[in-house]
């Protein structure tokens, strides 16, 4: 078979959703494809009859006769075989590189710590308003390397810092970098380096080929890296778009855009939940969108008819007045506080894997809570970060924490699961811990909640915060 990595001895280092899109891509474009795998070869579920599997844990040799290696996000940088490959002075590319390499399409390319997949789905939801076959993909959960080889018009490619980290070929038409807060300092080693990584977005852009970054005018560390975008840089945010700066805001709960040259635009209210980060996003999708070529009436069927997917801030039960919301998504301080954002009343269910970041931020939000349910490995940090600020109870199971969440729960109030930490101490992913969740705030719906009583049946509990 010819294709374009005919000659090629390739190595996938792990098996799972991006590294199966990886040996795909690479088998079908002509490479020898080898696998090495930590897990053992029956957890895998098989793999093709042409590639070879050395499963049950990396070894040196596993790199012998390779000329490139593809590695999955999971496996962090600092992992013995990538060490390896570096001695050999072998390529090391993410499955983002693999598909920017494959890519023949224009795309917008986005990044950031909160909000890319909202993000990225509204987009492709306006570039299909326009008659585009468009797709969303990348770390969406649809690799890009299988997007890449498909006939698409146009692709919404989500990029993370892993993917990032190890991709030089990315070279989106647009470009969007929605914020930064420390996140996978375990995986990065320190912010700069997750800065670095995510500052790759728009490395092979220029200014003489009509590309545009859209940066974040109020995050400021976000803004200040965006500014060293080689090409034009469009901007979005809370308000009206700058005068003279192209880009979009949100006045009044509706999103407008100003054009390249200088022309407001109304674009209407989205649908969706609302909330401030979720308007942010409507705004970034919008600038990009407009970056990109598409009309204003794509961009509006777009914000109109988007709806937001599982796990990002969903009523999910209502037990007597109080009500729980899934924002299980929220798997850092800087989500979990967007969350909060204009919530009152609050029982934050928080905790798991804190992956190496500050959880301190948290406290700021205090005067929105009444309580906190603490789960997971980072339960006695949280005690910590709200000790004399609000009361914490620990819980070990989420049955548990959903059902303390209730009984601390004030009339009228919410109970809310905005974790701020990652799932895989107790869950199998944040998706399996949001079911979890809304499984067991139904179940307390259907009837045990007659055996639990809120804290009030008549007036919320606010309480003070000096």
């Amino acid at each position: 078979m010819t294709g374009r990595f005919t000659g090629e001895r390739a190595v996938v280092v792990g098996f799972g959703v991006s590294g199966r899109a990886a040996v795909t891509a690479l088998l079908e474009e002509g490479a020898q494809v080898r696998v090495t795998e930590s897990r053992s070869a029956a957890d895998l579920g098989g793999v093709p009859g042409d590639v070879e599997l050395l499963a049950g844990g990396h070894r040196p040799e596993h790199l012998e006769g390779a000329t490139l290696v593809v590695t999955s996000p999971g496996i962090p940088q600092h992992e013995p075989v990538l060490t390896w490959a570096a001695q050999r002075g072998l390529p090391v590319w993410s499955e983002l590189e693999l598909g920017a390499r494959l890519c023949t399409v224009p795309y917008v390319a986005v990044t950031g710590t909160n909000g890319k997949t909202t993000t990225v789905e509204i987009i492709a939801e306006m570039m299909r308003a326009a008659g585009l076959d468009a797709l969303a993909c990348g770390n969406v959960g649809y690799p890009f390397s299988r997007a890449a080889r498909e006939r698409h018009d146009a692709l919404a490619v989500e990029a993370s810092s892993f993917q990032l980290r190890l991709s030089d070929s990315v070279h989106p038409r647009v470009s969007l970098l929605l914020n930064l807060a420390p996140d996978h300092l375990d995986w990065h080693g320190s912010f700069g380096a997750y800065q670095r990584a995510k500052a790759k977005i728009f490395r092979r852009q220029s200014g003489t080929e009509g590309d545009v970054h859209v940066g974040n005018r109020d995050d400021a560390g976000a803004a200040r890296v965006s500014r060293e975008a080689p090409c034009a840089v469009h901007w979005f945010g809370m308000g009206e778009p700058e005068p003279g700066e192209p880009g979009a805001g949100v006045a009044g709960g509706r999103i407008v855009l100003r054009s390249a040259g200088g022309a407001m635009e109304d674009l209407e209210a989205p649908g969706g939940p609302g909330g401030r980060a979720f308007l942010s996003d409507c705004a970034a999708a919008a600038a990009a969108g407009s970056a990109f070529g598409l009309p204003l009436e794509a961009l509006t069927e777009g914000l109109r008819d988007f709806r937001p997917l599982p796990h990002r801030g969903a009523v999910v039960a209502g037990v007597r007045s109080v009500r729980f919301l899934d924002d299980s998504k929220a798997t850092n301080p800087h989500a979990a506080l967007a969350a909060l954002d204009g919530l009152s009343d609050v029982v934050l269910i928080a905790g798991g894997l804190a992956k190496g970041v500050d959880l301190t931020p948290l406290a700021s939000a205090a005067p929105a809570l009444v309580a906190v349910v603490a789960i997971g490995e980072s339960a006695a940090e949280l005690e910590r970060v709200f000790e004399g600020l609000v009361p914490v109870r620990r819980a070990g199971s989420m049955d548990e924490a959903v059902r303390a969440g209730f009984e601390l729960a004030p009339a009228n109030g919410t109970v809310l699961l905005a974790p701020a930490c990652a799932s895989f101490d107790m869950f199998r992913d944040y998706a399996d811990r949001g079911d979890r969740f809304a499984a067991a705030a139904r179940a307390l719906a259907g009837g045990a909640a007659d055996e639990v009583r809120p804290a009030s049946e008549t007036t919320p509990t606010r309480r003070s915060h000096a």
